[in-house]
């Protein structure tokens, strides 16, 4: 039995805006967390950054699963972004470490620049989905980074080990960092990326696993150290890799997976539009299901 024509396109409508709600909601997120921070109240705000992080994932994962992507989401995908993972954390580590001098609030600044340069740039190169590599680091890791540090710092081991160490030079310096790594083409692994046919996808897997229940039984005192370690691991990597002049057998900032192909292609339709129009607005060309079969 085929579905009425006015259902198909009512449900196709649905379709479509779902991948732009998981957007939008970690727009709110992200804004939620400004206002938080504001107010004072810097872990709440930190973990608002992060579930933003987890609707930005999932924006991308129903994107590709319903075939919705469009140049319209990938925009839209990228302006959130800029809130979320770059003015958020930034107005948190304001508050933390860097309110108490005149000019401080230039490293915020040079932080969300690197930011939106970024994301701009991911929308040129790699057309906002990453397949095996990002080119330089994820706005998302640079964002819950910083979001994550205070709750870190208010545990206990942060306060028995690390408490004396100079956190606000440290820190100022961290967000100059991150900036440029995300302006860089410092190859960042795309996480997860699992497979039963190797050891590598059988250990991308366990290491997952582990991030993964550590970040539930433990979140505060887990989630900035795994994150750092992401961070300083794919660096060093590039950087060895450098000094040995070891060449991979193919270039790491291309998107094909490990069967040799590109599935950016086929995970992507073009959305016609005109189809989503009201009715009275629509034209009507002929209706295929009936000239091809007729006579």
């Amino acid at each position: 039995m085929s579905v009425p024509r006015a259902e198909r396109r009512h449900l196709q409508r649905g379709i479509i805006i779902l991948p732009s709600a998981f957007t939008l909601a970690s727009l709110f997120m992200g804004t939620w967390a400004i206002i938080t921070a504001n107010r004072g109240d810097l872990a709440s705000a930190g973990w608002f950054i992060v579930i933003a992080a987890v609707l930005d994932m999932l924006d991308g994962r129903v994107a590709r699963f319903t075939r919705t992507g469009s140049t319209f989401g990938a925009e839209l995908d990228s302006i959130v972004d800029g809130i979320s993972f770059g003015v958020a954390p930034a107005v948190i580590m304001y508050h933390l470490y860097l309110a108490d001098s005149h000019w401080s609030w230039v490293v915020a600044y040079l932080y969300v620049t690197g930011t939106v340069v970024r994301l701009a740039r991911f929308n040129v190169e790699q057309g906002g989905q990453a397949k095996v590599h990002f080119h330089g680091l994820p706005s998302p890791t640079a964002g819950m980074t910083l979001a994550t540090f205070y709750p870190f710092s208010q545990t206990e081991f942060f306060s028995r080990y690390l408490a004396d160490l100079p956190w606000p030079m440290i820190m100022t310096v961290l967000m100059m960092l991150l900036a440029a790594l995300m302006v860089s083409h410092v190859p960042y692994p795309v996480f997860p990326k699992f497979s039963f046919r190797s050891g590598r996808g059988l250990l991308n897997l366990a290491v997952f696993l582990t991030a993964v229940a550590a970040a539930v039984v433990a979140p505060a005192l887990s989630f900035f150290p795994v994150l750092i370690t992401y961070i300083v691991w794919a660096l060093f990597k590039s950087v060895l890799l450098g000094f040995v002049d070891r060449l991979p057998e193919r270039d790491p900032l291309l998107d094909v997976d490990e069967d040799g192909a590109d599935e950016a292609a086929a995970e992507l339709r073009a959305i016609e539009y005109e189809e989503l129009a009201p009715v009275r607005f629509a034209t009507r060309p002929a209706d295929p299901e009936t000239t091809e079969d007729a006579p």
